[in-house]
């Protein structure tokens, strides 16, 4: 293991400076940038328009989408957030930021938590949404999360007390755990997983809410390339092909199958060794593009159906386009040239048990990246609309508590730790910054609405 350095610090080999030497360097942080600091929030007076840096992010986007981003933005304050990392990223850069820096997930909403399954097919929950990976300063992901906690509380008509708890509560879990970490083995920080079923129990204790919970975990384990098949593709004229439902999924014309087909061949060469046999038993055998999520929309992004054995032996694969992450203008350019290949080794990072297919290719016709993954893999997430005002905190805390781990995957966790100290002074900055940045997000989502009743931009909503 290298030295790693920390600006206004110097250079630290953990080979060579004991836990507690590596906490101390944290507490030294602490006089450069107080904890308190962090839970300020005032727009500066040069913010730019939020508007303005959607477009200039939209400009390297399918512009026929573009209309669905937006809409799908307006629907709420916290869809808006989710829409807008670029925005947020820009704000965190201007505000008193910390030298800690660790591998981040530069989009860390409650919504990019949930379950998946790990090669051995085992039910996990982890972080799952990597598109903006990139290292930079610890907190950054700890303020989005923190965030996003308080909007989605006050997007679904619970309290503001509610929200605020809940909002402390992720950020002491996130410094509670990050000391554990400290104290814990290497290969024990390494192995750590948090099994889906497990955590639901521990995080929804309310018997009311359980049941709600329990259905979503039995969907996901049955979210698999079998579900995902029979309820994308139909035969037309005795041809296998992904089902017509423009604009949200449309089949590729041929040209631009083989394209990404033998892009895909491209990609296999990236999968850890071990695993490129059992890639090569596939064939794809027909591909479309289709919309996901919020933020993502725009960006090109295709499924494809591989065939192993038989029409009964599916493999579904999403590829996406892997874009300059919205943090790298503020944290620093990627170590890596291709947007892909830091998306996936972000991932690889940062996640305790990544997906077997997981890789990577440039698209050298497009002059982007994509990378590549299993579509629907038991992938779930709490439904947050549904969540009970008592099932918030809990929820918020487990969250916390794997951001932790995540980020202590990348880093010695020990120099945060010193940081962020046995107190609730951290905790409270974070709360403060909630409040804070969600009455920015609910000004900037007001802003955004505005923006398309004038007829500015362009929104298609309820697609």
């Amino acid at each position: 293991m290298g030295k790693f350095e920390i600006a206004g610090i110097g250079s630290i080999d953990p080979r060579h400076t004991n836990s507690e030497g590596r906490r101390q360097v944290g507490r030294e942080v602490r006089k450069l940038v107080p904890r308190t600091s962090l839970g300020e929030w005032n727009a500066p007076a040069d913010r730019p328009d939020l508007v303005d840096l959607l477009e200039q992010q939209n400009a390297s986007r399918l512009p026929d989408l573009v209309p669905i981003r937006y809409g799908r933005m307006m629907h709420s304050p916290f869809t808006y957030l989710r829409g807008s990392p670029v925005v947020m990223a820009h704000d965190l850069a201007s505000g008193p930021t910390t030298p800690l820096r660790t591998q981040l997930c530069g989009d860390a909403h409650l919504l990019n938590f949930g379950s998946f399954g790990s090669a051995e097919r085992n039910l996990l929950f982890d972080l799952n949404d990597f598109d903006e990976t990139l290292p930079g300063p610890f907190e950054w992901d700890v303020k989005r999360l923190v965030t996003s906690v308080l909007i989605a509380a006050r997007s679904t008509g619970k309290s503001e007390d509610v929200g605020r708890e809940a909002a402390r509560a992720a950020a002491r879990a996130y410094r509670e755990h990050m000391a554990a970490l400290a104290r814990a083995g290497v290969l024990d920080i390494w192995y750590e997983r948090y099994d889906a079923q497990d955590t639901f129990d521990r995080a929804f204790a309310d018997v009311a809410q359980r049941p709600a919970m329990e259905k979503m975990l039995d969907k996901a384990r049955h979210r698999t390339s079998a579900q995902a098949f029979t309820k994308l593709t139909e035969v037309v004229d005795g041809r296998l092909q992904f089902r017509n439902d423009p604009p949200l999924l449309e089949p590729l014309d041929h040209e631009i199958s083989q394209l990404l087909t033998a892009g895909l061949d491209r990609a296999v060469q990236t999968l850890s060794p071990e695993y490129h046999q059992l890639a090569e038993r596939y064939k794809v055998i027909a591909t479309a593009r289709k919309v996901v999520g919020v933020g993502s929309v725009g960006t090109r992004c295709m499924v494809a159906v591989a065939v192993g054995r038989d029409f009964d032996d599916v493999l579904m694969l999403q590829i996406k386009e892997a874009q300059e992450s919205v943090l790298a203008p503020y944290a620093g350019a990627s170590q890596f040239e291709s947007n892909g290949e830091r998306v996936v080794v972000g991932q690889r990072l940062m996640q305790a048990a990544s997906d077997p297919f997981l890789c990577w290719a440039d698209a050298e016709l497009l002059e982007t990246s994509f990378y590549v993954r299993q579509l629907r893999d038991m992938k779930g997430s709490a439904d947050i609309d549904a969540m009970r005002p008592s099932s918030l905190a809990p929820y918020a805390e487990v969250c916390g508590r794997v951001m932790a781990s995540a980020h202590a995957r990348a880093v010695p966790p020990s120099p945060i730790a010193g940081y962020l100290g046995n107190s609730d002074t951290f905790d409270r900055a974070m709360e403060q910054f909630a409040v804070a940045y969600s009455d920015q997000t609910e000004a900037d989502h007001a802003h955004l609405v505005d923006a398309v009743r004038s007829g500015r931009i362009t929104a298609v909503e309820n697609v």
